[in-house]
């Protein structure tokens, strides 16, 4: 395999999951069209004029290149491996197996190429084969009563089974009956098509919201829409997209001097510009869109339109919404090629041997979590610029969020440190946590540093408390904005 190859793959894996949402989207806006011609129409429209144009620009580049690159990707395994996703499932079985007892049988249909781990408990000695009348003649395994047999990668007992097994016969011939636990868990030979899914559900829920938006609250929606297309029109939002790809590329070259942790430096570095950029964005947006409008008496003229306060708030906070997420994309694919990247190039600076696609892939997916937290940590700022700006005009703006966002950082950490035994000090501090956004939870530098993963329970919790205080935020602003005049 290239070193091409090897860094592109994992891209490749998740490109594969893109294609196949779009050609869910696909599917359904052809039921749709068979169903309601006006209503596909209203869709096709909906997608090409708004913020989801550019991002199905993403799509489709991610298409080819699922397409293009098929010839050398290890596809084959890809698809065996998608096929049996579900089937594989663990095996938990707890049986009483009587005195006296020869092929007792335990549906369990597994492959041995798929076993990640299993421990069989008895509290007699029982022997298990994967075919009757073997008994203890003939054991495939020989579980001493009171002894659990484990087996895992690297562990010195034998795996045993072979091939396809979808039975296991359990023999006890001692005199008391025997109670048997028996714990298997397997996954496919490539666990990492699991992606592939994730990712074409990705898709398909990020056109599903935009469009739900768009039809269930059409005026929010048209206000939302005028804002995203106004921001990405800027000219500061292509200069900050053109900062993140030239500065994510420079990271890559960039010798960090860190002994072999130059991934962990790129990761971390490259997730703090995205994020940083993604809130300055949104920060700016909000102070021009918002309170401009309001000093400049542009929103007086569309207030005098049948739309009301409630729905201008909340369309111009949507409105900085998309045009951060397609921020996110952009700079979020080219973030996963070059950290893949990054693992290819340290090895061949380092004269070490050439790393498998697998260890690329296992950089690359660890960050996706913290994409996901960084994006929530910039819906926060922005909904609380968006408060900020119904009173304040940019510069108070700025400052205001930009005192907010260090001291959302720092919060947490004057309670723990030693400052905080202080009574005053830990007071001031869990005082802040409790007004201000515990932005801290939003950083993974700390699962970075010890390669590990964030796990999915981790990022709902960050999900919810990202939601609530965005609505508190922009309820504020709603609260801001009712009694301002605007003559």
């Amino acid at each position: 395999m290239s070193k091409l190859t090897i860094w592109l793959t994992p891209i490749w894996i998740l490109a594969v999951g893109v294609t196949i949402g779009a050609l869910i989207l696909l599917l359904m806006w052809g039921v749709v069209w068979l169903v309601n011609r006006r209503a596909a129409h209203a869709i096709a429209d909906a997608v090409s004029e708004g913020i989801l144009r550019p991002i199905s620009y993403v799509a489709m580049s991610m298409a080819a290149l699922a397409l293009l690159a098929i010839p050398s990707m290890p596809y084959d395994q890809i698809i065996e491996s998608l096929k049996r996703l579900p089937d594989v499932q663990p095996i938990v079985e707890t049986v009483e197996v009587g005195p006296r007892k020869s092929d007792v049988e335990i549906p369990a249909a597994f492959r041995a190429s798929e076993l990640q781990s299993f421990t069989i408990t008895s509290d007699q000695d029982i022997a298990v084969n994967v075919a009757a009348k073997k008994g203890f003649q003939e054991p495939l395994l020989l579980v001493q009563g009171g002894e659990p047999y484990v087996w895992a990668p690297g562990v010195s007992k034998p795996r045993a089974f072979e091939g396809e097994v979808t039975t296991l016969y359990l023999t006890n011939e001692s005199d008391s009956p025997a109670k048997v636990s028996i714990e298997m868990y397997t996954d496919v030979e490539t666990p990492q098509v699991r992606a592939i899914p994730i990712a074409a559900a990705s898709t398909v829920g990020l056109y599903l919201v935009y469009l739900v938006v768009r039809f269930l609250a059409p005026r929010t929606a048209v206000i939302a829409a005028a804002t995203a297309k106004e921001t990405v029109a800027q000219p500061l939002f292509t200069m900050l997209i053109l900062v993140g790809v030239v500065m994510l590329l420079a990271f890559v070259f960039v010798p960090y001097n860190t002994f072999g942790e130059d991934v962990k430096m790129l990761k971390t570095s490259g997730m703090t510009l995205i994020k940083v950029l993604a809130i300055a964005m949104a920060l700016w947006t909000a102070s021009g869109s918002v309170a401009d409008e309001i000093e400049g008496r542009t929103a007086l003229t569309v207030l005098s339109k049948p739309v009301g306060r409630r729905q201008f708030i909340i369309g111009k906070f949507l409105g900085i919404i998309w045009p951060i997420v397609l921020m996110f994309v952009i700079l979020g694919v080219v973030f996963l090629l070059t950290v893949s990247f990054k693992v290819v190039y340290d090895a061949r600076e380092s004269s070490k041997t050439t790393p498998e696609w697998t260890e690329c892939y296992l950089e690359v997916v660890r960050i996706v979590p913290g994409l996901v937290l960084a994006f929530f940590e910039a819906v926060i700022m922005a909904a609380i610029s968006v408060a900020v700006s119904t009173r304040l005009p940019m510069l108070p703006n700025l400052v205001i969020c930009g005192s907010i966002y260090v001291l959302g950082h720092l919060a947490a950490l004057i309670v723990k440190s030693s400052a905080g035994e202080i009574v005053f000090v830990r007071f001031i501090g869990k005082l802040l946590s409790v007004i201000l956004p515990v932005l801290d939870h939003f950083e993974i530098e700390g699962a970075i540093a010890g390669a590990t993963s964030v796990p999915l329970s981790y990022l709902g919790w960050a999900l919810l408390y990202s939601a609530l205080y965005s609505a508190a935020a922009i309820l504020l602003a709603l609260i801001f904005f009712e009694d301002r005049d605007l003559a």
